[in-house]
């Protein structure tokens, strides 16, 4: 008896365990935690993944009690799991609203969402722009980090919910390593943002990464305004007094339907009195500092065009892009443009030395760093935006929501005021040979400083078009960890590549560092006597030291020689036409200064060092 009731027991236990292992293999459990998608001022888009979905519902209401219910529709996102997607109509704008997600065995937490405002309510808002978040294994939670920097910046400088002080996060490409990979959707890119997102929109384009896979296309939810047949490979959507603009700009995908596309909508933007910026978001850059290889010729053309409607508008624009991972800011010479890598938010950096890079001369920073881009935007009777840079700094220097570069757009800014040539003037002649210092009057606004110049030189005053000198000259240049600070330059300019005898004209402008140019200068003529070549050193002999000024010349190369034609030592290419000799370079005696251009013997002087 004892045996039987034993062997009972553990049968009994037996078929308690395979019920109970059943129900486990069955359960459902949500593999993507909700977020947000495509909201406007009266609707919005939820989504969340669940495993083993046979039913799953969104609660929602305007208060914690929650009270409505939505049925999704849903999606196979992998053998098991299903993507639900469900959409909330008439609701208000600007207003709070609560939800979570149902299933049979599984409720969420409860979060929130706050509706966009009508764009006649002039309710200015903030935007996250972001990219390349892509796994990297030797940091792999980067991405998170990232997340909780945004959230703990907002937590620490608005006081608010989240929701309540951020509107959007913009996002121009490579969320994941792969997009095929159904893992790195769930692992690396959803199961990391899950704070931000459940209650933050989030507005992403395609970057090369994702494959333009099916899953992307099933995990995001995005405005269904773009080409016919294509809306959510490019579309836009306007926020408050904002048009968002989202491109496609892999390799050569229907490049003409897009910039047919986007020509009309800019068109169209121009008279369109709600919206008083314009900010693009696509993936590869035009010119990038930090990775040359990464330059495309399609995003050049968006550029033009952008820049176009910005002359006719008045309205600045950006366009945010990736791909290179680092920060860089750049600003087109003629427009009120602006061009922002807003990389990188998780993947590998793009070190100074890893990569082929170049100094051009739009941009005024680039830094290999972590980090993502915040624009705060205002609306009303003096629309602005001023966006700044947070760094998180890289893996040798760590940095958390640093403020590392700012730059503030203001719709109605004032020019500076028209400057004036000082010198040369119609009564000097300079010696072409050489370098001249050009100078003009000091820049005046009314509220900015001094964000570049811009000089040139003709050969009649009633033609600037195809100058002989175009030189334009920002305040500083941030590039390959060195800063180099133009400020004294800006009113004073060396400026070189002069004919003798010749009769040229000069002019200038100023540019303020939120982008608007001054009018330019009056004209003014000057004249270059002849091409005598001449080498001056002052004093000779040198007793302590010397200055040598020689002819300026594009290669030019000076070496000098001890007395007995053993090479001392070599200038190539000689800054300003200036060299200067310390007497405790030499030993006591006599040398000889030769000139050379091109190779080419030119011209030669004695000194003595005591």
């Amino acid at each position: 008896m004892f045996i039987k009731i034993e062997k009972y027991k553990m049968l009994k236990k037996l078929l308690f365990m395979l019920l109970n292992y059943s129900l486990t293999i069955n359960a459902q459990n949500i593999s993507i935690y909700p977020y947000l998608q495509n909201a406007t001022s009266n609707s919005i888009t939820i989504m969340w993944e669940c495993e083993n979905c046979n039913s799953s519902i969104l609660e929602w209401g305007d208060s914690p009690s929650l009270g409505n219910i939505v049925y999704p529709t849903s999606e196979i996102t992998s053998s098991s799991t299903l993507i639900h997607s469900a959409e909330i109509y008439e609701l208000y704008p600007h207003s709070k609203y609560y939800y979570r997600v149902k299933t049979e065995t599984e409720t969420t937490s409860l979060y929130t969402f706050i509706t966009e405002s009508n764009s006649s309510d002039e309710v200015g808002i903030n935007i996250i722009a972001m990219s390349d978040m892509q796994h990297d294994p030797n940091f792999p939670n980067k991405f998170n980090q990232i997340n909780n920097a945004i959230i703990d910046y907002f937590n620490q400088n608005y006081f608010t919910d989240l929701n309540e002080s951020l509107s959007m996060v913009l996002i121009p490409g490579d969320l994941v390593s792969s997009g095929n990979n159904y893992h790195h959707w769930k692992d690396h890119f959803f199961s990391q943002s899950k704070e931000l997102f459940s209650s933050i929109p989030f507005y992403p384009v395609l970057g090369n990464h994702e494959e333009n896979s099916e899953l992307y296309f099933k995990y995001m939810d995005l405005p269904k305004n773009g080409t016919l047949g294509y809306e959510e490979q490019w579309w836009y959507k306007d926020n408050s007094n904002v048009r968002i603009i989202g491109l496609n700009s892999n390799a050569q995908f229907r490049i003409s339907e897009q910039l047919n596309w986007l020509d009309s909508l800019l068109d169209s933007t121009i008279s369109d009195d709600r919206i008083d910026f314009v900010f693009a978001q696509l993936h590869h850059p035009h010119h990038s500092e930090l990775w040359t290889p990464g330059n495309t010729n399609f995003t050049g053309k968006i550029i033009s065009l952008l820049e176009e409607f910005t002359e006719i508008s008045n309205k600045p624009s950006i366009h945010f892009y990736g791909h290179t991972h680092g920060y860089s800011r750049g600003e087109s010479r003629d427009h009120e443009h602006l061009m922002i890598n807003v990389a990188t938010a998780g993947g590998a950096i793009d070190y100074w030395g890893d990569w082929p890079q170049q100094d051009y001369e739009e941009y005024s920073i680039s830094e290999d760093e972590w980090g993502y881009v915040l624009v705060q935007v205002t609306a009303g009777e003096n629309p602005k935006f001023v966006l700044k840079r947070l760094s998180l700094g890289d893996q040798h220097n760590n940095k958390y929501n640093q403020i590392i570069d700012s730059i503030e757009i203001r719709l109605n800014n004032s020019n500076p005021e028209k400057p004036i040539c000082l010198s040369p003037n119609s009564i000097d002649s300079i010696n072409a040979n050489y370098s001249f210092v050009f100078n003009s009057s000091s820049f005046i606004d009314d509220f900015d400083e001094h964000g570049g110049s811009h000089w040139q030189v003709s050969l009649t005053c009633n033609d600037f078009d195809s100058p002989i000198i175009d030189k334009w000259v920002q305040h500083q240049n941030i590039y390959n960890d060195e800063i180099i600070d133009n400020t004294n330059q800006l009113t004073s300019q060396s400026l070189i590549g002069f004919q003798p005898n010749k009769s040229y004209c000069w002019r200038v402008r100023y540019r303020d560092k939120s982008l608007k140019w001054s009018n330019w200068s009056d004209p003014t003529t000057f004249n270059t006597v002849n091409n005598q070549i001449e080498l001056k050193i002052s004093p000779n002999p040198i007793v302590d030291e010397s200055i040598v000024s020689i002819p300026y010349y594009s290669s030019s190369t000076v070496k000098i020689y001890n007395i007995e034609g053993k090479l001392i030592k070599t200038f190539i290419n000689p800054n300003d036409s200036i060299i200067k000799l310390n007497n405790f370079d030499f030993i006591p005696g006599t040398y000889i200064l030769k000139l050379f251009s091109n190779e080419i013997y030119d011209s030669q002087i004695k000194f003595t060092v005591i």
